[in-house]
């Protein structure tokens, strides 16, 4: 191949990439609007071109590099609708981490992509490896400034120009994932919240300014539990046993106060409700950092949360989380939230089981044996895992119908029947801890909520969909309790609610 002929074969295979690209985008729910701003097509062709000049200067093979550029865009769509069906938002550039996590933690993302899809991506990803490896020749010239190399820097630099004049005059994001895809276009979208990300954010967190309030020798027990995927579900449908959540009923009608909790995620991203709780800052606030708060809020100095102003009033601050306690990054953001120790799943190496996760009646032993061991205040943040999804790779045991339903659910609901033998013992959970706080020596309080409603959408296709918030309650083991105040909250202002109702702030 002569070296003009390589120079013209690059500049077609990346304008091919760039053309698959846009039939790609296509695909994807919700789908970008054609007619969008000038500065949003600008990006767009500049990463596409900058992606396949770098590939084609590693691979030498520039319609291969054209191929495998597709190849990863639609890997993106795939994931982004998958992620649109089960949790109702659109991929972000803070999701890239998934791809890594899928592969650390197989058993929490790919079955919501589906497994035949994820076979099947795999598979054409290695078709299409052995293609072009082995149909498309290295050329000699690969590296003469008329052929291959100097077409590449040439379509390098262009790229680089097009993202750098499109990128300063993209729309400002809403950080509502669905319309930025639908204003901007994926690829610019992308581009977008990576660069708010780099941007500075100043905050006002309440725990900077909040007041103490009692002595150190008055301060009780705290146990804060974030139950995973708690919701009432006794709603979805008339034939779920009202029993079924009698532990939760009866905190209610002796809690300081309870109600329904706005949460900021949906169907999982449980670290955007548990950031709002320790740290009471509103996700609107958070700018993009919303989506995962961990990735940069928490990577840097001690940040003022709930946990760092108990620790100020005298408290030992303990979270327990069975699962690795790298996940999230929560290993190197909880020390800078305020937490003296993280015991994560190592601690229950041994522990009870119920379904592939660690179940809920462990953790509430676990919590028993600190407190009977303490010496002083403790607060104690428990992260369940028992009633993490996929439900649909649980089976439906005998007799386990008729247990939880006096009335059979609809068809194809066997997702609610797994879920609801696992909010039975959330709900046995609830026991266990108020009969540990009610016979301890030292006056003590349980905040009990969930982190957002769980991943079920054929259940809700039948049942209707819930509205996405889920339920609170705040208990005292104290006597004279006043009369219960049932007041729904946004989840950044329930820790300081909590304080509040104890008078440990003022």
């Amino acid at each position: 191949m002569a070296p003009d002929a390589a120079f013209a074969t690059v500049l077609a295979a990346t304008s091919g990439a760039v053309g698959c690209s846009l039939l790609i985008e296509r695909l994807m729910t919700p789908c970008p609007r054609l007619l969008r701003p000038a500065s949003a097509w600008a990006v767009h062709i500049g990463l596409c071109a900058l992606a396949h000049a770098v590939l084609t200067l590693l691979l030498g093979r520039p319609w291969f590099a054209g191929a495998a550029l597709s190849a990863f865009l639609l890997l993106l769509v795939l994931v982004n609708n998958a992620k649109m069906k089960a949790l109702r938002e659109a991929f972000v550039f803070q999701d890239y981490e998934y791809f890594t996590d899928a592969i650390r933690h197989p058993r929490l993302y790919i079955p919501f992509l589906g497994w035949g899809k994820f076979i099947g991506a795999a598979g054409g990803f290695v078709l299409a490896v052995l293609v072009g490896l082995l149909g498309e020749a290295i050329p000699g010239e690969r590296f003469a400034w008329s052929g291959q190399l100097g077409a590449a820097l040439v379509v390098l630099v262009g790229g680089m120009l097009l993202v750098w004049a499109g990128q300063g005059r993209l729309p400002a994001a809403s950080f509502v994932p669905e319309d930025d895809v639908r204003a901007l276009g994926l690829l610019a979208s992308l581009w977008r919240y990576r660069v708010a990300e780099q941007l500075p954010l100043q905050l006002a967190f309440p725990f900077q300014r909040l007041l103490p309030g009692k002595s150190a020798a008055e301060l009780p027990h705290l146990v804060a539990v974030q139950s995973e995927s708690f919701f009432d579900a006794r709603a979805l449908h008339p034939g779920i046993r009202r029993e079924l959540l009698a532990e939760l009923d009866r905190l209610q009608s002796e809690a300081l106060v309870h109600g329904k909790l706005q949460v900021p995620a949906w169907g999982a991203n449980t670290v955007r409700t548990e950031f709002a709780f320790l740290s009471g800052i509103a996700a609107e606030h958070l700018g993009v950092h919303r989506f995962n708060p961990y990735r940069r809020l928490a990577a840097g100095c001690a940040l003022p949360t709930l946990a760092s102003h108990l620790q100020r009033l005298g408290y030992r601050t303990i979270c327990l989380h069975p699962y690795p306690a790298s996940f999230y990054r929560r290993d190197r953001a909880y020390p800078r939230l305020g937490f003296g120790e993280f015991l994560d799943l190592r601690t229950f190496a041994q522990a009870e089981r119920c379904g592939p996760y660690v179940s809920d009646a462990a953790l509430a032993e676990h919590v028993a044996a600190i407190l009977r061991q303490a010496s002083g205040p403790l607060f104690i943040f428990v992260i369940t895992m028992e009633n993490h999804g996929p439900l649909h790779l649980e089976r439906v045991e005998p007799g386990e119908v008729d247990a939880l339903y006096t009335q059979p659910p609809p068809a194809g609901c066997d997702d609610l029947t797994i879920y609801l033998r696992h909010l039975r013992n959330a709900n046995r959970m609830i026991a266990d801890l108020r009969r540990t706080l009610e016979r301890g020596t030292r006056p003590a309080s349980l905040c009990w909520f969930g982190d957002h409603v769980p991943i079920m959408p054929a259940v809700y296709a039948r049942c209707g969909v819930p509205s996405g918030e889920v339920d609170y309650v705040l208990w005292s083991s104290q006597p004279d309790r006043p009369p219960p105040l049932c007041v729904d909250l946004p989840a950044h202002d329930l820790a300081t609610t909590w304080l509040r109702a104890l008078g440990l702030a003022g």
